[in-house]
């Protein structure tokens, strides 16, 4: 049972006996945010009291009068407080946290129901590109997507979890350029991905460099022009204070503007230099002037069909889906389909035409459009010389799921930079079919960074190869737990020789916490990638919540109490009893489970689950500081502590599967 939407239910209709009650009044119900003010707080009665012309408290002592008339409220909680200017405290029965802790320590659930009805979603999440190796910035996407899946399937829904790699387009017109000009093909026999990556990198520098020859000229002109306006702006100072600080505002905005485009010509000298400083590197740009366009040709003849680059590309995507499957397998991570861009390559020239027979889309100088309100260009669908772009292929991929899977719900888990593709793709996709009953969302998200507050590199200034990453972080995941051990046994002799469970134990604890330490940031926000701190056993870590709960089986073990889904065992015959302030604490956290998955679907956030799992286990160090479990004073005392244990272990093991994290059974 989730008890704030029981709390929720009855501040319902007490509202309405008081004069109105609205979502948003119902939302101002929450957990105290300290225990002194009771369990659970709510302040509606500060915005209900402007609506009906009394002071708040007036209004709060004629809420808390109608909750208290409610058998249901009553039978949860003691009468209602009145605090401050109007704020209204609830504290639950002690008895009732005991009953509840029972009844979800026998119940697989914990607690949390299924919805009903269930509905059908489809998350689209990961998306690497094929010819390139997996790096630190495939994270996000890949371990938030997993997460919301299996929280929504943990419910009861039907989600259909989507992989739409990148397995077609301007990346593998490069691979087959560089095929055809530079290969080294005992090392594509010997390592094939390796050599198909170094063939896409070396193409890439060689394209980027012509282009950049080409736009540093014009980007310093204008960089020249922008800088002598802004020394004109700054010069013209207005006499009035008004004008002066519009004009302080405006300085600023060009300021950041011009910081902007410092930087990009900054980019584009860096892509000449690395290129005129290497013999090899100038030599090869010498003699491959038209590279650009030569790739966009190699690109057309796949698109096309031609027979030569097909089969060259289905030669090549074997071994590099292959390559990224085997990270997939390390993390854990699964798909229900994983239907790459050129599945629906097919799709998209009977997708325009249809468009245009309807009238949705038109022509314009040439290429295929679709005007949108509300945006100022229209969005091109088919160019002048026939080709398609990504805009297209994500509409054939919505109108191939619409059809396939009748889904209620879109998830698109993608880089916050794509906003603005993804707010014409879903305007365009509401003009071309009826989505009255299906809603599209961008669940965006912020850029892993590294120390020096930029991108996460390394030295050499290439994105982080996942596969070394995960790596990374499992040897010093044993580094940790190898120092923790020695801390804790000195002594090597007394340790027993369990290398093969330690090495285990380093895997899962190292991986978590490369997932954990994502999951736990809000998913909008950028955030600092610390090996230091996402390996520590301390803090909001995947290694702390996997402490505790390794921590609660040594206590079974010890007291060899079995396992801790025997609900029965635990319970004995008698009832539960919460005597002292750290047990009643630590079960309303674990009782809480219901809201914090209700929290993370709200607006679709793994990290409200992390914050809650993380505020749990503090819990649990502070009970078991102070209330011995093996060594209880009573039968009772011993049932009631060995039962909050188990409720907390199975809590924390369940909330990290949700987050696709393992547990382990010791550290």
């Amino acid at each position: 049972m989730n008890i704030l939407v029981e709390l929720r239910n009855s501040l319902a209709a007490a509202l309405a006996d008081c004069g109105g009650s609205t979502p948003e009044l119902l939302e101002t119900l929450r957990p105290a945010g300290d225990p002194k003010f009771g369990d659970y707080q709510a302040n509606c009665a500060m915005s209900l009291a402007k609506t009906l012309g009394k002071s708040p408290r007036e209004v709060a002592t004629q809420i808390a009068a109608s909750l208290q008339k409610n058998p249901n409220f009553a039978a949860l909680c003691h009468p209602p407080e009145i605090a401050g200017p109007g704020f209204i405290n609830i504290r639950l029965r002690d008895e009732v946290l005991a009953r509840h802790v029972a009844a979800n320590l026998s119940d697989p659930r914990l607690g949390v129901p299924r919805e009903s009805p269930a509905r059908t979603f489809v998350i689209d999440y990961s998306g690497p590109n094929v010819a390139k190796p997996m790096h630190v910035g495939h994270i996000r996407s890949t371990v938030i997507g997993d997460a919301l899946a299996r929280t929504l399937r943990f419910l009861g829904h039907r989600v259909v979890g989507d992989n739409h790699v990148g397995d077609w387009g301007t990346q593998f017109g490069m691979i087959l350029y560089g095929y055809k000009h530079f290969v080294d093909a005992a090392a594509l026999e010997r390592q094939p991905v390796q050599e198909l990556a170094r063939l896409y990198k070396l193409v890439r520098q060689l394209v980027d460099y012509h282009a950049a020859v080409i736009n540093l000229p014009k980007q310093q002109e204008v960089l020249a022009q922008r800088e002598a306006a802004l020394a004109r702006q700054k010069a013209e100072v207005s006499p009035d204070p008004k004008t002066a600080k519009q004009q302080e505002k405006a300085i600023r905005q060009q300021s950041e503007s011009l910081a902007e485009l410092r930087e990009e010509v900054r980019g584009l000298q860096k892509r000449i230099a690395t290129v005129s400083e290497s013999a090899e590197l100038s030599q090869l740009a010498a003699a491959h002037p038209g590279i650009g366009a030569a790739v966009l040709a190699e690109t057309a003849k796949l698109h096309a069909g031609d027979a030569e680059n097909v089969a060259l590309w289905q030669r090549f995507l074997p071994a590099c889906r292959a390559e990224i499957d085997r990270i997939y397998q390390r993390l854990n991570i699964q798909f229900d389909t994983q239907l790459g861009e050129s599945f629906y390559h097919e799709r998209q020239a009977p997708l325009v035409e249809e468009l245009l027979a309807k009238g949705i889309a038109t022509t314009s100088n040439g290429a295929t459009v679709v005007f949108l309100d509300g945006f100022d260009t229209p969005m091109l669908i088919r160019k002048q010389d026939g080709a398609y772009l990504y805009a297209t292929s994500d509409l054939a991929t919505i109108q191939y799921r619409l059809d396939q899977y009748q889904p209620e719900e879109i998830l698109y888990v993608v880089d916050h930079r794509q906003s603005l593709h993804f707010e014409q793709l879903f305007a365009a996709a509401r003009r071309c079919w009826n989505l009255d009953h299906v809603r599209l969302r961008h669940i965006k998200f912020g850029t892993v960074l590294g120390q020096d507050g930029k991108p996460y590199k390394t030295r050499e200034g290439k994105a982080e190869g996942l596969d070394a990453l995960l790596d990374e972080a499992i040897e010093r995941a044993a580094r940790e737990l190898a120092s923790r051990r020695e801390q804790i046994t000195p002594d090597p002799a007394a340790e027993s020789p369990i290398t093969a469970q330690q090495d285990g134990i380093a895997r899962i604890v190292g991986l978590s916490a490369v997932k954990y330490a994502d999951l736990c940031q809000n998913r909008e926000s950028d955030y600092q990638f610390d090996f230091d701190k996402m390996c520590a056993l301390k803090g909001n870590t995947a290694a702390y919540m996997q402490y505790a709960y390794a921590r609660v089986k040594s206590i079974f073990e010890r007291g060899g109490r079995g396992s801790l889904d025997q609900a029965g065992e635990i319970l004995g015959q008698g009832e539960l009893r919460l005597e002292h302030p750290a047990e009643r604490a630590l079960a309303l956290a674990a009782l809480r489970f219901p809201e914090a998955i209700a929290l993370v679907l709200a607006d679709y956030r793994p990290h409200q689950l992390t914050t809650y799992l993380f505020e749990l286990a503090n819990q649990f160090s502070a009970f078991y500081e102070v209330c011995p479990v093996l060594q209880a004073d009573t039968p009772t005392q011993l049932a009631t502590r060995l039962a909050l244990c188990a409720l907390t272990a199975r809590v924390l093991r369940q909330g990290l599967e949700l987050l696709g994290i393992e547990v382990v059974e010791r550290m």
